[in-house]
């Protein structure tokens, strides 16, 4: 196994320590970590392998796929807009996207494509893999869907539509595609290694994924009754082919895989955004404050964005969550929890975020794919950063 490399600012040095114990655990293939606090570098590591096939190690510079920690990223250049006087996030998506009006959609805000309150987190058919990396069929599939329930009303989790359904309005108001604005407007600026539609010269220092392939077949075996409670409609949802929860999540028939050069290329901005743990913690520190004298978001927008708008079970997910509008805020059992924290975590465990109540900025970007309250290695590493600030 490849050692660790990279910095830890005196005082960080248990970061060091958890990452370390991490990979020599097993619990890792390869990973990244980086932390920003009040806009300085503090902790930037980096281990282990990012291609097991051919034992190519993970580098400074290697990139992983970071699934929906993306959707942050995605909300940003909304709110970029927004902050330009560009866009007005309480306007029709119909005034931007005239099309988006169909089956009562004409007065849904923009607002509600970020918080998860459009109603549209699935479709009437399934989308084949090559719609999805076209995007365009996609786009045209929303804006003649009829949303599941009533806009505004409830929330639920956009895991694969977010992305195509805040991504359009970003490119009918800036004339250029999310994955571009995002270049020009965001990432060049602040020198991020930071895509969504990552150019094929880049595609080499990806990380491969491992991962286990979800059995559905085992999902629909299994003995409920002897889940803990809290657990029984959650599994029961995800084996219910016919579910709200497994339509949104498997939106896309035959399922994505984001190892895929193709799908990395294509601008999927819910879920294939592609980084560096480094790129990762400057982004949310831009964030909060400046970063080499750039801010990102003022103050003002910022406390807009990620101010709660909707919390509680989610129609989706069926588990109590917190929204900010396209921000994730935890919830008090989460380990990233803080009163003013702000974030996204991403399927497999990458995660991105920040609190600005004590100047922090994280990210955290893995190979291996592991989710549910087993993987505690972004959890360790986040203990082990708040030991030190405090």
């Amino acid at each position: 196994m490849s050692g660790i490399s990279g910095m830890t600012a005196p005082g960080f040095e248990a970061v060091r320590e958890a990452f370390e114990a991490g990979l020599a655990a097993g619990l890792e293939v390869g990973a990244a970590v980086s932390v920003y606090v009040h806009g300085r570098q503090v902790v930037d590591l980096w281990g282990g392998v990012a291609d097991p096939a051919t034992g190519r190690p993970w580098e400074r510079d290697s990139l992983a796929v970071i699934f929906s920690t993306t959707k942050a990223v995605t909300a940003a250049c909304a709110h970029l807009l927004a902050q330009r006087g560009e866009l007005d996030l309480d306007a029709p998506v119909a005034r931007y996207w005239p099309e988006f009006g169909a089956h009562g959609k004409d007065r849904l805000p923009v607002r509600w494509l970020l918080t998860h309150q459009a109603g549209l987190p699935a479709l009437d058919h399934p989308v084949t893999k090559a719609e999805a990396i076209a995007g365009a069929p996609v786009v045209r599939a929303l804006a003649a869907q009829r949303p599941f329930w009533e806009p505004g009303t409830a929330h639920g989790y956009h895991a694969h539509t977010y992305g195509w359904l805040v991504g359009e309005v970003v490119r009918r108001v800036s004339g250029r595609s999310l994955g571009t604005y995002l270049a020009e407007e965001i990432a060049g600026p602040l020198g991020l290694d930071l895509w969504i539609g990552l150019p094929e010269a880049e595609s080499h220092r990806v990380s491969r994924l491992v991962t286990t392939p979800i059995d559905f077949a085992a999902l629909a075996a299994l003995d409920l009754a002897a889940l803990p409670e809290p657990m029984r409609d959650v599994m029961a949802a995800y084996a219910d082919p016919t579910s709200l929860t497994r339509r949104a999540m498997m939106l896309v028939d035959p399922p994505l895989n984001h190892d895929d050069p193709a799908e990395q290329r294509a601008e999927m901005p819910a879920t294939n955004g592609v980084c560096t743990a480094r790129a990762l913690a400057r982004f949310y520190a831009a964030l909060i404050g400046e970063v080499d004298g750039r801010r990102l978001l003022s103050p003002a927008t910022l406390a807009a964005a990620t101010e709660e708008q909707a919390s509680g079970p989610d129609l989706v997910l069926r588990v109590p969550v917190r929204l900010g509008t396209g921000f994730g805020l935890p919830t008090p059992d989460a380990f990233w929890y803080s009163p003013t924290a702000f974030g996204f975590p991403g399927h497999g465990g990458s995660i991105g975020f920040a609190d600005p109540a004590s100047g922090l900025a994280f990210g955290y970007v893995p190979n291996r794919l592991e989710d549910g309250p087993q993987d505690r290695r972004a959890a360790s590493l986040v203990a082990a950063v708040r030991a030190a600030l405090s």
